[in-house]
């Protein structure tokens, strides 16, 4: 995937939101059509038949027939795909999709992924239903039948190329590497060397805490905390760009120096898990420390950390 920022008007922004609130709604549909499958049930409608029923429910409803039918039609195609991989055990149980969370929808072949460079730093991609988007070119822009338009909780929007990478040619001396995953030290090599992963400074971590503060004092639902949610959401993705760059950086630096890597299989989900409740058994209704603040603080600095 090669990633580029876009720059939406705020007419553009509006339309974009709405592309994906239709493209959610359908994933949802098709998500509970799947999940109400029972073994004394006959089979869940497929692509086929949710196609057909989302061209009826477009004919019925005008709200969702002022969405791009490329772009639903697709969510339905994402959500078949998905579903597929699980039964095959490559991938995780679909989930639904969230407003403020997950915030995207697909493009796949025709004009639409048609790109036109303005001039040396912008080019512009054209969306269904939204027409020509602006987006900064920091590298060049990869040949690719499909797009994913995306927007973070920090109001970020970004498209994102299908393409399959150049591979990293190896240096070919036959040397080999140890790298040891931590939470104080990032990545331990073999070689001695200690990699961080940077993330927030002193200063920043102090602006979060006082956010943090002013939040827990905002009335829910008021204007103010939306402010305050959305300037503590800027500081967090500031983190996950820096956290992003540096796992690029650091595993592109690696293929290129060495042969053969060796990392531990660490199982991410698993160590980051919530502590279960202990039930104390001379007190039903009551329950015995389990340490959760202190795992909390534990599974923040394992994802910290990449």
């Amino acid at each position: 995937m090669s990633r580029f920022r876009l720059y939406p008007t705020p007419v553009q922004h509006a339309a974009l939101l709405k592309q994906c609130e239709h493209a959610r709604y359908v994933w949802n549909l098709a998500l509970e059509q799947w999940s109400l499958w029972t073994r004394d049930k006959r089979a869940t409608p497929g692509y086929g038949d949710q196609a057909r029923q989302l061209t009826d429910a477009r004919a019925a409803f005008a709200w969702l027939r002022a969405g791009s039918q490329t772009v639903q039609q697709q969510a339905l195609r994402d959500f078949d795909r998905a579903a597929k991989s699980f039964y095959t055990g490559t991938h995780r149980r679909p989930t639904w999709r969230r407003a403020g969370v997950h915030e995207g929808f697909r493009i796949v072949g025709g004009q639409a992924t048609r790109v036109v460079k303005l001039n040396r730093k912008w080019a512009a991609v054209n969306v269904p239903k939204v027409g020509w988007v602006r987006f900064r070119l920091s590298r060049a822009v990869p040949e690719a039948r499909s797009y994913r338009v995306t927007c973070d909780r920090s109001s970020r929007w970004h498209i994102a190329f299908a393409a399959i990478p150049v591979p990293i040619p190896a240096p070919g001396r036959g040397e080999v590497v140890g790298v040891d995953r931590g939470v104080a030290v990032s990545a331990a090599l073999s070689t001695g060397e200690l990699l961080i992963c940077p993330g927030l400074s002193q200063t920043e971590h102090a602006r979060l805490k006082h956010l943090q503060r002013r939040l827990a004092r905002r009335r829910r639902g008021s204007n103010r905390r939306r402010r305050v949610k959305a300037a503590i959401a800027k500081l967090y993705a500031r983190a996950v760009d820096r956290r992003k760059d540096w796992v690029e950086t650091t595993s592109t630096g690696l293929a290129r120096r060495f042969d053969l890597i060796r990392v531990e299989d660490l199982r991410v989900a698993r160590l980051t898990r919530r502590p279960k409740a202990k039930p104390d058994p001379q007190q039903p209704d009551r329950y015995l420390p389990n340490h959760r603040r202190a795992k909390a603080g534990l599974n923040r600095g394992i994802l910290a950390n990449g």
